[in-house]
This record gives structure tokens, sequence and C-alpha cells, in this order.
């Protein structure tokens, strides 16, 4: 029977679903403004979600606090603050807890910037995607290039050091020159953390229907070598397939997802994952997604199940095999409450087809494994 020696870490997702327009590439669970924001009443249905989850985590500790979307700047920085203090009130939380928001380059949002920083915010993810105005119109951006820098600006101004910057390669009809110039621009404003990744074109989507010209493979390869090569020269170490952090800024919150942490989460279609001691399970949930259904509901899980072994390795593995540096067998077996004995085989047949390593008790993906990570990961499914 699986068995943890110990829980572990435990963060909090919270999503806030509206944005101003939805862009051509999102697949995330995000609605255009339509009329005012119901920000009290869904600051409301969202402590009392966390009210409603309490029993199952009582007396842990939060480690953690991510607020995504849509455009979660679009709120007050009173109503985060009541958000955070409701918060407060309710759970124990660490001393040197990271409280990141996901935030707009507009104008807009950067007059609420210094609300952000005093109602408790420590981290900011700003979502530049591009620095190239152009780009940034084909992509429904609703800023330019001059207000994305300006916000880094502004977001220093009002208190901020730790900063995430969101940017994507591949656009439409983007050269490597371009690419990587949005890249020298976002290394020059010295942000923290950088999160640099292809433009993907997936399902629900409008580039979904209506497809863009964007590089071709090759191109997109070589970008991205020749990014990576730039991002490492100036300081920023790769730690993800997508994160590339300085000074050891690594991103707390997304180090809990992929070291297979537990993690609350409230808000429409968030999804969440909690370890219980008392039967030694692991329970995946799934919240309404509709926002008017969220807020009108009186149990707002929409979905759950319990992890099989099989789940546990292969969602561990899924996660723990995108850091750069691997994971240790003691991880392993401390946040799934697995054996290190029940992955040996499918280890050692990797290992033997070049695409993992290890060195002692931590293994991780060789470059080939990194390159073809899809099917390493598969091999644990």
């Amino acid at each position: 029977m699986p068995e943890f020696s110990c829980l572990p870490p435990l963060s909090l997702y919270i999503h806030i679903p509206w944005c101003v327009r939805k862009c051509p590439y999102c697949d995330f669970n995000s609605h255009a403004v339509k009329h005012e924001i119901p920000e009290s009443q869904y600051i409301d249905c969202l402590l009392n979600d966390l009210e409603q989850q309490l029993p199952g985590i009582w007396g842990r500790r939060l480690s953690s606090i991510f607020i995504g979307g849509g455009t979660p700047s679009l709120f007050s920085a009173e109503g985060i603050h009541r958000l955070l203090s409701g918060i407060r009130a309710r759970m124990q939380t660490v001393a040197t807890m990271e409280i990141t928001l996901e935030a707009n380059p507009g104008t807009f949002e950067q007059e609420k910037f210094n609300g952000f920083y005093e109602a408790g915010i420590n981290r900011l993810s700003i979502g530049i995607q591009s620095f190239d105005s152009d780009k940034l119109k084909r992509l429904g951006r609703i800023h330019d290039g001059r207000e994305a820098i300006q916000a880094i600006e502004t977001a220093r101004k009002a208190g901020f050091e730790n900063i995430n910057l969101d940017l994507m390669f591949a656009l439409p009809e983007q050269t490597i020159e371009q690419g990587l110039a949005d890249l020298q621009t976002a290394i020059q404003l010295q942000p923290s953390h950088i999160s640099w990744y292809q433009l993907t074109i997936e399902p629900n989507t409008y580039f979904y229907t209506h497809p863009p010209v964007t590089p071709d493979d090759e191109l997109s390869f070589e970008c991205q070598l020749q990014g990576q090569a730039l991002l490492a020269s100036a300081g920023y170490a790769q730690y993800e397939i997508s994160a590339y952090a300085r000074n050891g800024q690594q991103c707390k919150h997304n180090l809990n997802y992929w070291e297979f942490g537990d993690y609350l989460a409230i808000g429409a279609g968030a999804h969440g994952k909690i370890s219980r001691a008392d039967d030694q399970s692991i329970h995946r949930y799934w919240q309404v997604r509709k926002p008017e259904d969220y807020m009108d509901a009186t149990l707002r899980t929409a979905g759950k199940e319990i992890l099989s072994e099989k789940d546990r390795v292969f969602e561990f593995m899924l996660n723990a095999l995108r850091l750069k540096q691997g994971f240790d067998l003691e991880l392993f077996e401390n946040h799934t409450g697995l054996s290190r004995k029940l992955i040996e085989a499918d280890c050692a047949t990797a290992i033997d087809s070049g695409l993992l390593t290890q060195q002692g008790n931590r293994l991780h993906a060789t470059d080939r494994g990194y390159l073809f990570l899809n099917e390493l990961i598969n091999m644990f499914s």
C-alpha cells in the first residue's frame, strides 16, 4: 500500500477568468468582459470555496499563492487586498510566502501596481509576449511595445524586485532575428525571471480555425537554440523547459507543480491536487468553468478523482522530467507515496535508450531526452 513519509508542500492557485479581449492563441479558461466585472461577489465566492476545502488540509501551511487568469490585474488593488487578507485569516502561511499576480502591460493595469504591492503581492508576472507592436497586433494584444517596456519600469518604481516576463517566439511571420531581438530587449530590462516559449496552436482557439503563417520547425528550433545561448550568457539559468531565472529566482509556485507538490484551487475552472495522510490517497479535482455558474453554485467542484499508482507515476514524471536538473528518488517517494522500485525497470529502459541519465539518486533527461521529452515521459505511462 502507498505510504507518505511526509506530505508535500502546499500551494494555492486562484483563477480570475476575465480579460479585456480573448487572444486568438489562448486556450485558457478566460472570458472577455461584456459588462462590469462582479469583483466583490466573485471574491466572496473564492473565500467561500476556500472554506469548503479547509477540512482536507487543516493544519498545513501555504508556501505560495499564484493568481492567474484571464487577467487578474483587472481587479482593483482593494479587491486583491481583501482576497489576500481573507486567505490569511483562514490559513497558516510560511513567513517567506511567494505571492504572484499575473498582469498585463496596459496603462490601466499599471496604475494599480503600487496598490498590488501594498496589498502583499511580491512577485509580478507580466504578459509581454513581444516588444514588436506589429507582432502584438497579430497576437490580439491590447498593449504596444512602448507600454510593454513602461510596465517593467512602473513595476520597479512600485517596489517589485521579483518580476517575470512572459515572452513568446515563432510568432506569425517572425524571423529568427526578430525573435532574438525581443529576447534581447527583455534581457536588457533585467527581470529576475523570463518565461520564454514557442507559440503553439491549440484546439478551441481562433488560430486553430484560422491558422497564421508561422516559422517552420527548423527555424523555430534554431531560434530556440540561439535564444537559450543568449539567455545563458546573460546569467539566466534554464531550470525548466521554458523557465529561466537569475540569482536563484526560480518561481517557487511552479516548482511545486513540477515537483508534484500539492495545490488548492479556487476560482472558475481551477484544478487542484491534494494528498491525504489519513488514507494515503492523492485526489485531483476541478471547479465549474463558467464564472456565472461558479458564482451561482452551492458546491463548486465539477469533478474529482483519486489517482491510481499508475497515474501517480505518470503525472510525477510528466512534471518532474520537465526540470533541467531532474529529480531525486527520495522526492519521488515522498511526493507519490510509492516505492522507487516501481519505476526501476522503466528507468533502466530509458537510460539504455539514451533519454535518461542517473547520478546517484538523481535522474534527469539527457540532452537528447530533453529534445524528445514526450517520448521519454511516455515510457512511464
